[in-house]
């Protein structure tokens, strides 16, 4: 009797486990279902890839237009990727799983909340170490040819192992990466889903890398209140942010001759002579990976989509807003380059002698550069997040 009594009381142990396990399971794969439709700003192909679809694609060429001129094309853009690829990316940017300690995310240092960047000077790594330059943007890096501030990395992919690696940032590592992600239960299956044709059971390094530079190439901003101004609607800017418009087009500020419509910048590497911050040491910029001394002090010229919302400014955070950052630039050629440093400066940069009134119009104009139309949602919830859930 006593035995019996045992055996079913173990049955029924058994079967409220087994109960609430399948339970577990069944809400866990309820929560995270990857999108199969494309972002905003983007057209499904029968391919299962998607395309951006933009007024700008009705411009044929950057040539001929003028500097500055309103109806001129985007350069190559990156895309095709599924609509899947681009929503793991989307769980990966998000999950601090991907730094050493689980405490840092890529979007620590890219909050969209703050224009894809951190609002800091300099950006804060893993054990709150402070690193020596701010935060770029990633608003249409799908367009962008060079990356990082001193243009060393060329492709999203050869970019995101500098953060991902680096001792000071997210100081993970390619083995501990593949070993934390393979031991979720949640991103295998996600994995599987966004690369069907994969071969073998395991996440790799590329999947990973082009999961990120999926949803990074997602991040389209071409709906401000300039663009709708750019393709015919004369009312989308103010009397004062067209004469703003008009400063930067000219040939006495130049703005437009590097920081190059529609996309806002050239892609180039500039030597400015912007001021580090004091107590900092001379940051010699590209001159690094380049080895080539005509770039020291040389940055790449950032894009202004969204520079509203991306302050401080320039690489190392210098400027505290915009008025401030363009009277840099009409203070004169050189003027804030150390006494110990000789600078090759940019031919464009020279004495434009802005009044205060056109340096406040530039103002006007940069703010009308703010489209946040298609910033992605952030996810309720993270595989690492439910994976530690599950192990409780």
């Amino acid at each position: 009797m006593r035995k019996g009594f045992f055996t079913a009381a173990l049955l029924l142990g058994a079967t409220v486990l087994f109960i609430r396990f399948n339970y577990a399971l069944r809400d866990h794969d309820a929560i995270i279902q990857l999108c199969d439709t494309c972002p905003p700003g983007f057209e499904l192909t029968s391919d299962n890839e998607c395309e951006p679809r933009n007024l700008y694609m009705m411009y044929s060429s950057l040539n001929d237009k003028g500097v500055g001129g309103l109806k001129t094309a985007l350069p190559a853009v990156r895309a095709g990727f599924s609509p899947q690829q681009i929503d793991l990316g989307r769980y990966l940017f998000f999950d601090p799983v991907l730094s050493k300690d689980g405490t840092i995310s890529c979007a620590t240092c890219h909050d969209p909340d703050k224009g894809f960047s951190d609002g800091l000077a300099q950006s804060v790594g893993i054990d709150n170490y402070v690193l020596p330059r701010s935060a770029p943007s990633l608003w249409n890096v799908a367009y962008m040819q060079r990356f990082f501030w001193d243009g060393r990395a060329t492709t999203l992919e050869e970019q995101m192992k500098g953060p991902l690696y680096d001792a000071h940032e997210m100081g993970n590592n390619p083995d501990s990466l593949l070993a934390t992600l393979n031991g979720i239960e949640e991103y295998q299956k996600l994995f599987s889903i966004a690369f069907p044709e994969r071969r073998g059971h395991e996440i790799t390094l590329p999947e990973i890398y082009k999961a990120i530079a999926a949803f990074e190439s997602s991040l389209i901003s071409l709906n401000s209140r300039y663009d709708q101004y750019a393709h015919g609607y004369a009312d989308a800017l103010s009397p004062k942010e067209k004469e703003g418009l008009n400063v930067f087009r000219s040939f006495v500020a130049r703005c437009a001759e590097c920081h190059t419509p529609p996309l806002f910048t050239n892609q180039q590497i500039a030597v400015l002579g912007t001021p580090d911050p004091e107590g900092m040491p001379f940051d010699a910029g590209a001159q690094i990976p380049m080895n080539d001394s005509t770039f020291r002090g040389g940055f790449k010229v950032p894009s202004l989509r969204n520079i509203e919302k991306t302050a401080p400014y320039m690489h190392s955070g210098r400027f505290k807003d915009l008025r401030e950052t363009v009277q840099f630039y009409t203070d004169g050629r050189g003027h804030a380059v150390p006494e110990n440093e000789e600078l090759i400066i940019h031919w464009h940069i020279w004495e434009p002698n802005l009044a205060d009134h056109e340096l406040d119009r530039l103002v006007d104009f940069l703010k009308t550069l703010t489209d946040e139309t298609f910033k992605p949602k952030i996810p309720d919830q993270i595989p690492s997040d439910l994976n530690s859930k599950l192990a409780n």
